[in-house]
C-alpha cells in the first residue's frame, strides 16, 4: 500500500509542486490549504506523514502541530519554512518535530526526507534506550537515527539515551552532541547544554549549529534574550 501524505500549504502553485513530486515516488498525496481543514482531514483519514508550512494564514505550521498534539494525533511531521531557520525549534521538538526544509524546495529534497521519516519509523528493529541493553555496537548512526525517531514520538529520555550512546561509541559525532545539547535545553539544563555545545565545537570550531546554540545561551543569561534562532544541527 502506497504511503499517505498530507500537504498543508496555502499557496496551490507549491501544493501542486509537492503532488507532482511525490507522485512519481509512488506516495498517495492529499493537500490542504488551511490549518483547520488540515485538522477535518485528521479526524477522517489516517496519514503516514504531514508535510506542514510554517506560516500560514490564522493557523501556521506551529499553531496546527500544538492542536494535532493535544488531539492525540501523532503524525511524523515535516516543517517547511520560508525563512532559513526555526526560531522556535525547541517548541517544535517539543510536539515532536525534528525534520525542517527551506524554501524553495526540491523535490528531490522533499522526497529525500520524506522517505527517511517513513523509514525512521517503519524499521522494527531500533532498541528503546535506556530501557533495554545498548544495541547497534559500531554503528553510531543507527543510534541517531533511533533518537530522531524518538524525538518524533515525544519520548525525551529515550533520546537523550540513543544520543548518549552514540557519542559513547563515536565521541566524534558532532550532531549527536550538538542535538543532546538542545535536549538539555529542552530541559532547562543549561549548563551541560554548553557542555554539549562545547564539544560540539572542540570537534570542530567552524561547525556554525554549535556555535550559534552557544551563542544564544550566552545572551540569555547575559542580556535576558536573544536574537539566535535554536539550530538543531540539519540543513533548513
Amino acid at each position: 500500500m502506497n504511503k499517505q501524505i498530507l500537504v498543508v500549504d496555502d499557496e496551490r502553485n507549491v501544493r501542486m509542486m509537492y503532488r507532482t513530486a511525490l507522485e512519481t515516488e509512488g506516495f498517495d498525496v492529499t493537500e490542504v490549504d488551511s490549518g483547520s481543514a488540515a485538522v477535518e482531514k485528521f479526524t477522517k483519514s489516517k496519514f503516514d506523514v504531514a508535510v506542514l508550512d510554517l506560516r500560514m494564514p490564522e493557523m501556521g505550521g506551529l499553531d496546527l502541530l500544538e492542536i494535532m498534539r493535544d488531539k492525540n494525533i501523532t503524525t511524523p511531521t515535516v516543517i517547511i519554512t520560508a525563512y532559513g531557520d526555526v526560531p522556535n525549534a525547541v517548541k517544535a521538538m517539543k510536539l515532536g518535530a525534528i525534520d525542517f526544509l527551506a524554501k524553495p524546495v526540491t523535490p528531490l529534497q522533499l522526497r529525500t526526507l520524506l522517505n527517511e521519516v517513513i523509514q525512521r519509523h517503519t524499521v522494527p528493529s531500533l532498541p528503546s534506550l535506556p530501557r533495554t541493553a545498548p544495541k547497534f555496537r559500531g554503528d553510531p548512526s543507527l543510534h541517531l537515527f533511533a533518537a530522531k525517531r524518538a524525538i518524533n514520538n515525544r519520548d525525551f529520555d529515550e533520546a537523550r539515551g540513543h544520543l548518549a550512546e552514540a557519542i559513547k561509541q563515536n565521541d566524534r559525532m558532532i550532531e549527536a552532541h550538538n542535538l543532546l545539547g538542545v535536549l538539555f535545553e529542552m530541559k532547562h539544563e543549561y549548563a551541560i547544554a554548553k557542555q554539549c555545545y562545547g564539544r560540539a565545537i572542540a570537534i570542530d570550531s567552524k561547525y556554525e549549529p554549535a556555535q550559534q546554540n552557544m551563542r544564544r545561551i550566552f545572551d540569555l543569561f547575559n542580556f535576558g534574550s536573544s536574537k539566535e534562532p535554536v539550530n538543531l544541527g540539519e540543513e533548513l
